[in-house]
């Protein structure tokens, strides 16, 4: 996801497409989200730490209110400016 990401940030900055860039930052964002995912899952399945998969929910949370809050401003939008 993060290079797919990247490309999507290449190509719509040269095609000046804002929808583009944001599914950029959408498809790393999938990426944060499956890493905490699975780290949390990871430690609970393999070391018993049950504590790891809320607190990568947490993660998750926090990362999805950032995003938000960033959208709500108009921020990553050109369009809008």
């Amino acid at each position: 996801m993060p290079p797919l990401a990247a490309a999507k940030a290449r190509v719509g900055h040269a095609l000046g497409s804002a929808a583009t860039r944001s599914e950029g930052r959408q498809n790393l964002l999938c990426a944060y989200l499956s890493a905490a995912l699975l780290v949390g899952l990871l430690g609970n399945a393999l070391l018993g730490a049950w504590w790891l998969d809320p607190i990568a929910a947490l993660v998750v949370v926090g990362v999805a209110m950032r995003e938000g809050r960033a959208a709500w401003r108009g921020e990553g939008c050109d369009c809008c400016a």
